[in-house]
């Protein structure tokens, strides 16, 4: 075969040879090692690389699927094995740079052109040639070349192609940065660095990094692109920048280009000539020609923020801020709004701006952080030269308004933090385009301007000058202006902002500001009111800021000095006297034409005034005994009726009157701030020592009613308008919630003024509003606002809703009245008759639900108890044909009302209320539901119905509906109900909404016949009546068990009923029992009930059961079943003769069969745990019934497999081990009760052999890698219990546990658990159980202790060495975890004190454990705490050890370790010995 090749290299270079030949033979070669020849690997290389040499200088022609073969076979050969094995082994191979020419000749073509031809080999090539460092010498050799890759790639990134190229590129390009970087550190020629990146790299590196930022290649649905190696390119190119253009020796350049300083400094050399580095850049940066016009800006914008943040990071120091502060305005010219007032450019687009100013932001930001600006030294040292560049941007932000956009608000607010004399001077224009005139509706741009407005106002605060301010801003709100197109001035978050300054000023500056608005208002407001719509409109305005003023000032008190209250009680009576007043007068006197606009906009903005006067003015006469109300002290006042004389002095009653009319036709805030007096004249009222008279109560009702009224018709038209609430945002779309607040708020007031009618048009009001669902939980950027839906279900949650009688009976009436609606919607019967066979349907007062108890309770002639008549309806209504059906729409509006229901407190309900509900619910739950209905509705609907009528009766007036009907009426009704309804109920029996809706019904039966066994009232007729009702229902269940499509849900249901009715009757029983007061007949029906539930759970087993997974309610109902059958006497654990017609099945064949299957479907069902729970208390009763054991196998022996089955098996979930960990608990401690010493001899053998636990953990140990180990595998959990069992097994001592060597097993298993890489929580949970463990052998194993003391002390001192590395102190991290080790550091205390107790054992060894603990604690420092419980610990042992023991461990010991001991002994001798020395002493 050698001869086949030996020409090779000749047909190679042959012109005769084709070219697909020429490619073969290459490729055999390569591969071949029967060719055999002279530097093989470099003639092949050297030869392909020729031939596209040839190919691109025109030497030779070749076809493009031929040239495109050649760069895969060099790729080929660059990528194998093969070559790797040989640079490894030492071997040369020579690339020659005019491949990598080509290479970058072909990326410079694939950035210029469309073309793609061979692109992803040419990169794969130069990838393997960057990720092979014996290759990529080539590049780093020749610096022009990495730069020209380098350069080209970026370009051809930016080019965004798409593809599985992109990921190809990038590597590419990670590479060749990671190259260059090492390259540009090693670069002693700071001159030749700065050129290669501002000449070369640039450009493309940051339109590639603008294109990398934007998510190009990241977004979601292309995937092209790891998030990773985008973080990764981007992070090299601002490496490679700052590397390049920002190093620390151009630090002088930059300083002489921007402070024009002489650089002296004759050591610069190269750098003479690097005059401007910053204007090169910038030139480079502005540069028009490199990019797309579309992404241009885009692109100077960032690099903006970029260039800056990089100069920062490289220069700033102290000392260096000027030069800082330089490079700023040179680099905010680059930004297209630096130009926008010199150059006239036409406007910039919304998103060019949101750009441009983060931009911006981020440059301020910059400033701020780092105290650029020092305003002292930039006044006396700089000329303010960075002053007046702030006011520049300050002057272009606020005639360039851009309220939309948050950095807008956020680069005034940085200017502002700056210094606020860079805003002052266009204060006004600030003011009016950044609040009173801005339309701010997102979110997020609100929080930004509130930020700002919280900066101006604080700013203003500190300076002393918020007078100045709120000149500032008056003057604005009185500017000439379109007043109608105005925002609110006072939103929520200027208010909120507002209040907090507020609450900073002292009162004499709020008495200014008072002053001032009140003069501005009187000025320029008042005389030119009249008539004016647009003046109204200003009135309104500063009616709403001087009403934030003087609610959110800091309140007088009898401290305050006296000028200060007498000066605030001036204030009050001029408002009084010279606003309100006159305002009142030019309202009640208009003098022309009255325009709406303007009459309802004086209007409220007079009431707001007069409801803000009276409320301060009622405020600081309670507050302050030093100031004198105009209208009198609150005790001395005559009580008016239903007039506001009272409140505001001087307006006559009339007056009012007529502005009620006015307020009347708008449903605005002047009709709200009316309420709010009326509201004001009620607690005034109700301050009075007579407030209880007649004429006071008189009074108190109108005002009530008149609030409740006056917004009566705007809550019945309703709303879905949220409210900020905030006094000045009231309008016609938010006044009912406004309203609605206001009353809400207030109910404890108003509720016991109220007429029975306004109580509920109130409670309906309350229904209607409340959300039809539950409301999708608010977004983060979601501003908190009031809506009628939210205020409702708040009252509704209120803790003092139930306490508020009236509102609350209402209530109740409205929900009963609601689903009474609905029924009666869908009645297929005459109402009339209806209404006599239910009722308590109709009726619209709970007093006659009160009559009803009275009329039943009464037993009538004969003995017969007329309250079954009730039933007796009920019953027969769902024998025949109930006359009502509801159909969907009508079963969706009962579900909203249930849903209100269950958030009620049916359990505290007053005895009517309690019996017409659960008479309400009981007619719900039995009603008929229309072929419309979806079987998933109508389980929720019953599921819902059975669950209010379970909590109903867990009341206090529970018993009073046993005053009208009896439990097995309600047993029966309820139970017919459903097995009629049940065979529409077309979901899985293991369907999770079943399964819940037959506990919520089982929940209810069992809670009627608790009640039954409560009462004791008719006890044993009812219990038979329950019993005879189920027994037809089981004869019929078992004599139509040949029939084919049984209905398994009525099976199911009564599986359930004849569960409970076993589950209460048998443990009430037993009780009975043991008092010797059982009767007979119960016990017979107990008996006949276990019959019947064993011969249907039979006919189960028989039909299905048998051989499938059980299902969840057969389980649980046989776990009853046995435990009501073990709990009688065995002997009448008997044949069933009479139920079948088969031969019969005894119980405990039946039990034996479910035990067996249980067993095998235990692992499965352990997913479950409603069912594990249900099979563990089965196998528990099981096992201890010895009489139903199997006779030819071990129930112990099975059960502990089936066990150790659960726990060994990987399909079970860790969460699912620590979820059954307690139900397996207990049956094994039960199983440890009973079981003989036989069962525990194998339970120990099995467990201390340990094979499938030691094993399984020795080899994860040896499978996983350090970074798996931070992740515990599965058997972590399994091994916690698997110790539990071990030491519980140790602790039954010797007399069960007779062979040593069994024992001695345990040592093995301990050594295996792992100590390390546990979490916390897992390693103090594995120490306990290792160190019961160990202590069960030490206290129950005395013999076997005599030979194994070194075994147990190789597994003691592995405890005491993880204590001690987890107890050392870390370089990194907190202390909360040191706790766990604390109580591990106690238990090895604790260890050391019970071997020091054995002392004849443990003497020999004493100076060897003494000699392990010093040697490894040298070795750690450990957190004092933890040192400390060692130490007392090790001293009990030294107290074992005598003098030529201590002198043994002297010299014995390292050097090191020898220090250590002599420390230890030394502190031993001082603190340990001489104590209990002195003990000793005094201890008789």
């Amino acid at each position: 075969m050698a001869a086949v090749y030996s020409g090779i290299s000749f047909k190679l270079k042959s012109k005769t040879t084709s070219w697909e030949d020429k490619l073969k033979l290459a490729h055999f070669a390569w591969i071949s090692h029967q060719c055999v020849l002279p530097n093989k690997e470099q003639v092949l290389l050297d030869w392909a690389r020729q031939s596209l040499i040839a190919f691109y200088k025109k030497k030779l022609e070749l076809k493009e699927d031929i040239v495109e073969r050649l760069w895969i076979y060099i790729d080929n050969i660059l990528h194998s094995k093969k070559l790797q094995d040989l640079l490894k082994n030492g071997k040369t191979i020579n690339l020659q740079i005019s491949l990598v020419k080509i290479i970058n000749e072909r990326i410079t073509e694939f950035s210029l052109s469309e073309s793609r031809r061979s692109m992803c080999a040419v990169l794969s090539c130069c990838q393997g040639i960057l990720s092979t460092p014996a290759l990529a010498v080539i590049y780093t050799a020749r610096q022009e070349l990495i730069v020209a890759l380098l350069s080209q790639l970026c370009w051809l990134a930016c080019r965004q192609p798409e593809g599985a190229v992109v990921a190809q590129l990038f590597e590419v390009i990670h590479l060749a940065l990671g190259h260059y970087l090492l390259i540009q550190q090693q670069q002693v020629n700071p001159r030749r660095a700065f050129g290669e990146v501002t000449g070369h790299l640039l450009q493309p590196c940051l339109v590639l990094r603008h294109l990398l930022s934007g998510g190009t290649w990241t977004q979601t649905g292309q995937g092209q692109l790891r998030q990773a190696l985008s973080r990764d390119v981007r992070s090299q190119i601002e490496a490679m920048l700052r590397g390049g253009a920002f190093q620390p020796e151009l630090l002088s350049s930059y300083k002489e280009e921007l402070l024009d300083q002489q650089q002296g400094d004759t050591k610069i050399g190269a750098m003479k000539n690097l005059l401007a580095p910053l204007d090169t850049v910038i030139t480079r940066l502005v540069d028009a020609g490199y990019c797309e016009p579309s992404l241009h800006a885009a692109v100077i914008a960032n690099s903006v923020a970029l260039l800056y943040k990089l100069f920062f990071d490289s220069y700033f120091k102290e000392g260096n801020q000027l030069l800082c502060f330089q490079v700023l305005p040179r680099l905010f010219g680059c930004l297209r709004i630096s130009r926008l007032q010199e150059e006239r450019l036409k406007g910039l687009a919304a998103s060019d701006w949101t750009t441009e100013l983060l931009v911006l932001e981020q440059l301020l930001s910059s400033v701020t952080n780092n105290n650029i600006y020092n305003i002292a030294a930039d006044r006396i040292r700089h000329g303010e030269a960075q002053f007046h560049f702030y006011r520049r941007v300050a002057e272009l932000l606020i005639n360039h308004s851009q309220a939309s956009v948050p950095a807008w608000f956020r680069c005034l607010k940085a200017l502002m933090s700056l210094n606020h004399l860079i805003l002052e001077p266009d204060l006004d224009d600030l003011l009016a385009s950044a609040w009173i005139d801005a339309e701010v509706t997102d979110f997020r741009t609100k929080k930004a301007q509130e930020a700002l407005l919280h900066t101006v106002f604080q700013t203003y605060v500190k300076l002393r000058q918020v007078p100045r301010l709120f000149e500032e801003i008056l003057g604005v709100i009185c500017r000439p202006a379109a007043e109608a197109l105005r925002q609110p001035v006072l939103t929520s978050g200027s208010s909120r902002v507002l209040c907090e300054c507020l609450l900073d000023l002292p009162p004499s500056q709020i008495l200014d500001t008072w002053s001032l608005m009140l003069e501005k208002f009187q000025s320029l407001v008042l005389p030119y009111l009249r008539g004016d719509a647009d003046m109204a409109l200003k009135s309104l305005s500063l009616s709403s800021l001087l009403h934030c003023v003087m609610f959110n000032m800091r309140s007088l008190d009898s401290s305050t000095p006296l000028p200060i209250i007498r000066r605030m009680q001036c204030t009050m009576e001029r408002m009084l006297r010279e606003l309100v007043r006159p305002l009142l007068d030019l309202l009640l006197d208009p003098q022309g034409p009255e325009l709406e606009l303007w009459l309802q906009k004086v209007s409220d903005s007079v009431l707001l005034l007069s409801y803000t006067w009276a409320q301060v003015d009622a405020m600081l006469s309670i507050n302050c005994s030093q100031y004198h109300s105009v209208s009198g002290a609150l005790t001395d006042v005559a009580v008016e009726i239903s007039h506001l004389p009272l409140l505001l002095p001087g307006v006559e009653t009339c007056h009012w009157k007529k502005i009620e009319k006015f307020t009347a036709q708008f449903d605005s805030l002047g009709r709200y701030c009316l309420a709010q007096l009326y509201l004001q004249k009620m607690k005034r009222t109700l301050m009075q020592t007579s407030f209880q008279s007649e004429e006071a109560l008189r009074s108190l009702k109108c005002d009530a009613a008149y609030i409740l009224g006056s917004g009566r018709e705007s809550l019945n038209r309703g709303t879905t308008a949220s409210w900020d609430g905030q006094v000045g945002t009231v309008s016609a779309l938010t006044y009912p919630v406004a309203h609605w607040h206001l009353v809400v708020s207030n109910l404890t007031i108003l509720i016991s003024y109220l007429s029975p009618d306004d109580v509920r048009s109130l409670a309906s009001v309350l229904l209607r509003t409340l959300p039809v669902s539950k409301a999708q939980e608010g977004s983060a950027e979601e501003e908190p606002s009031l809506t009628l839906e939210k205020i409702s279900s708040a009252v509704l949650h209120s803790p003092l809703f139930p306490e508020m009688q009236s509102i609350h009976s209402a209530f109740l009436m409205c929900l009963t009245e609601g689903c009474t609606s609905v029924l009666c919607s869908g009645t297929q019967r005459d109402p009339s008759l209806l209404s006599e066979q239910l009722p308590w349907l109709f009726e619209k007062d709970h007093l006659v639900v009160a009559l009803w108890e009275n009329k039943f309770a009464k037993v009538g002639p004969e003995g017969v108890e007329p309250k079954g008549e009730i039933a007796q309806n009920l019953l027969s209504l769902v024998k025949s044909d109930f006359p009502i059906q509801l159909e969907g729409e009508q079963l969706e509006s009962i579900l909203g009302l249930l849903e209100v229901i269950s958030t009620l407190q049916l359990d505290s309900l007053l005895t009517p209320y309690h019996v017409r509900y659960f008479l309400l619910l009981l007619s719900l739950a039995i009603t008929k539901l229309g072929s419309s209905c979806s079987s998933s509705v109508t389980l929720k609907f019953l599921t819902t119905c059975y669950r209010l009528l379970g909590y109903l009766q867990r009341g206090k007036s529970a018993r009073s509906v046993l005053k009208i009907m009896y439990v097995s009426d309600i047993f029966e009704i309820t139970l017919t109900s459903l097995f009629k309804a049940s065979g529409r109920f077309l979901v899985n029996v293991d369907d999770p909404s079943w399964l819940e809706f037959l506990q919520v019904v089982g929940a209810f039966l069992e809670q009627l016949m608790q009640m039954l066994t409560q009462t004791k009232l008719s006890l044993v007729l009812n219990f038979r009546k329950i019993f005879g009702f189920l027994r037809e229902l089981c004869t019929e269940a078992i004599a139509g068990k040949r029939v084919k499509n049984q209905n398994p849900w009525g099976q199911h249901l009564l599986l359930v009923s004849l569960t409970k009715l076993c589950q209460v009757l048998g443990p009430f029983v037993r009780e009975r029992k043991q008092q010797r007061e059982a009767p007979e007949a119960l016990c017979e029906l107990l008996q006949k009930a276990i019959l019947h539930t064993g011969a249907v759970l039979q006919q189960c087993w028989a039909q299905g059961a048998r051989g499938q997974r059980l299902p969840p309610v057969f389980i649980a109902s046989v776990s009853t079943l046995l435990e009501a059958d073990v709990g009688q006497h065995s002997r009448h654990r008997t044949e069933i003769s009479t139920m079948t017609d088969e031969v019969p099945l005894s119980l405990t064949a039946f039990y034996q069969s479910v035990y067996s299957q249980l067993l095998s479907e235990l692992p499965a069902l352990a997913g479950d745990r409603q069912c594990f729970q249900a099979a563990m208390r089965f196998l528990t009763l099981f096992f201890l019934a010895p009489e139903l054991h199997p006779k030819e196998d071990s129930v112990f022996t099975s059960l502990f497999h089936s066990v150790r089955k659960v726990l060994a098996d990987p399909a079970v979930p860790v969460g699912v081990i620590q979820d059954i960990e307690p139900y397996l608990g207990a049956l094994l401690t039960q199983m440890l009760e009973v079981g003989t010493a036989e069962d525990f001899r194998m339970m120990m053998r099995c467990i201390l052999q340990g094979l499938d636990i030691s094993n399984m953990w020795k080899a994860n140990l040896q499978l996983l890698n350090r970074e798996a180990c931070q992740e515990q595998p599965v058997p972590l959990a399994v091994v916690g219990p698997i110790l539990d069992v071990l030491a519980a097994l140790l602790r039954q001592g010797e007399e069960t546990i007779r062979n040593p060597h069994h024992v001695s097993l345990a040592f093995s298993i301990l050594l295996t658990v792992p100590l390390d890489h546990l979490k916390p929580s897992e390693y103090g949970s594995i120490f306990l159980r290792v160190h019961n463990v160990l202590f069960s052998i030490l206290q129950c194993h005395p013999k076997v202790m005599l030979k194994a003391i070194p075994s147990f002390l190789n597994c003691f001192n592995r405890l005491v060495y993880s204590v001690m590395h987890e107890g050392r102190q870390k370089d990194k991290g907190s202390t909360d975890d040191l706790s766990v080790v604390l109580e591990c550091a106690r238990l090895v205390e604790r260890m050391y004190s019970h071997i020091a107790a054995r002392a004849e054992e443990f003497t020999v060894f004493s100076p060897f454990m003494v000699a392990q603990y010093v040697t490894e604690v040298q070795k750690v420092t450990l957190y004092p705490a933890v040192k400390g419980l060692l130490q007392e610990g090790i001293y009990l042992i030294l107290d074992l050890c005598i003098e030529p023991d201590v002198q043994f461990l002297r010299v014995s010991l390292q050097p090191g370790v020898r220090d250590i001991f002599k420390e230890l002994h030394n502190d031993y001798m001082k603190y340990h010995k001489a104590k209990h020395e002195g003990e000793r002493r005094y201890t008789a």
